[in-house]
């Protein structure tokens, strides 16, 4: 496996695409037509997947990938992660931050820690932490400076600031009241 600790994951593929062996691609870059700009990717063990083509389509980034000609082999790359070395991404302002980065992250509230970031998504309205808590189901939490205006990434955690109640347990329905 490579060293994840210098990669960083920029999309994943989520089904092929055609039948000229393209596939879709779920990016994590702000900028998915750009993609093929970093050169060849890596999956999680290492392999390298140079990219020959990005545009993007109604469902997002759609890729070429060398080698992968037909929908059977586009298929087989499903759920496949895309990396790239971290010293190839651009330098980020003061308040971005990478997903990955994010990831494992203590969660303190009020001075508590509840859980550690297990992580990021963005279902098209920003980003959203998913917090997992021991003994608790996992609950998700959005990452906008106001509910998170701590990020200490050396130090391994964020601080939030979540609205009153937030994380109560719903209460139980009252069965007469149907």
């Amino acid at each position: 496996m490579a060293d994840d600790e210098h990669r960083v994951c920029l999309g994943v593929v989520i089904s092929a695409h055609g039948i000229k062996g393209e596939v879709n691609v779920r990016s994590y870059s702000d900028a998915p037509e750009h993609m093929s700009d970093y050169g060849a990717f890596t999956d999680e063990k290492g392999n390298a997947l140079e990219v020959s083509g990005v545009r993007i389509g109604p469902k997002g980034p759609v890729m070429r990938i060398a080698g992968v000609g037909d929908r059977n082999a586009a298929e087989a790359l499903k759920g496949t992660k895309l990396y790239v070395d971290r010293d190839q991404l651009p330098d980020l302002d003061e308040d971005e931050f990478y997903h990955d980065d994010l990831v494992g992250l203590a969660v303190e509230v009020q001075g508590e820690i509840i859980g550690t970031v297990s992580a990021v998504h963005n279902f098209g309205a920003g980003d959203i932490i998913e917090i997992a808590r021991t003994g608790q189901k996992s609950v998700m939490l959005p990452f906008t400076r106001e509910i998170v205006p701590h990020v200490d990434i050396p130090g391994g955690v964020l601080g939030a600031e979540p609205p009153p109640g937030y994380f109560d347990e719903p209460k139980e329905e009252d069965e007469t009241h149907q």
